[in-house]
């Protein structure tokens, strides 16, 4: 099913996109400097994933303020 949607919901959606990708960002990070000492593999993981998220933070702050960055 296909659903027609404005701009302006569209930019709701990557914004609700962009904030949920922060937090799983803060999440991950915090993770990984929690991991650290005790479980370097898992930290490793956990920073991997941070580097993941953050990438698609910074993609999706390009769609809504290009040059922002």
């Amino acid at each position: 099913m296909t659903d027609v949607v404005d701009s302006d919901e569209l930019l709701r959606r990557i914004q609700r996109a962009r904030a949920c990708a922060a937090e799983e960002e803060r999440s991950w990070r915090a993770q990984s400097e929690e991991l650290r000492p005790t479980d370097p593999d898992a930290a490793r993981d956990a920073a991997v994933r941070t580097l993941a998220y953050e990438a698609v933070v910074r993609v999706l702050d390009e769609v809504v303020r290009p040059g922002s960055r």
